[in-house]
């Protein structure tokens, strides 16, 4: 893995090209991140599809985000432990679990608010609430 030096940002727009330079990484190195990016792009596409109203689409961005975020800092977590340590270590164990359950728990949030936003607009959900 390639070691970055320290140095400081010497602008406002160097420290945006450093940003996307993380987002890039951690698509380019992390499955999940990749799972994550397209499972987001799905529901996008099918939010503006169904016709989803601006507050279920500002609900289901939050969800994204949120769900990005916390795969990006589990990430930074897990490099940072395997920088730090060179044999196994229970702590560094949990500290790596409780990362990954913070991702499990985002994740499970985007999903929960998926379903509330999309059955009514599903013509599955649709004919199973027929009044006829």
């Amino acid at each position: 893995m390639e070691r970055v030096t320290k140095r400081r940002p010497q602008n406002l727009l160097e420290s945006f090209n450093f940003a996307f330079e993380g987002i890039i990484h951690v698509l380019r190195t992390q499955r999940n991140m990749r799972i994550h990016f397209l499972a987001a792009v799905v529901v996008l596409v099918a939010a503006v599809w169904i016709g989803v109203s601006k507050l279920e689409l500002i609900a289901l961005l939050l969800a994204i985000a949120f769900v990005f975020i916390t795969e990006m800092i589990n990430s930074a977590i897990e490099q940072a432990i395997d920088v730090a340590t060179t044999s196994f270590d229970p702590l560094a164990k949990l500290a790596k679990d409780v990362a990954a359950g913070a991702v499990l728990i985002a994740t499970i949030n985007a999903v929960a608010i998926g379903y509330l936003v999309s059955p009514a607009r599903s013509p599955i959900a649709a004919r199973g609430c027929s009044t006829s």
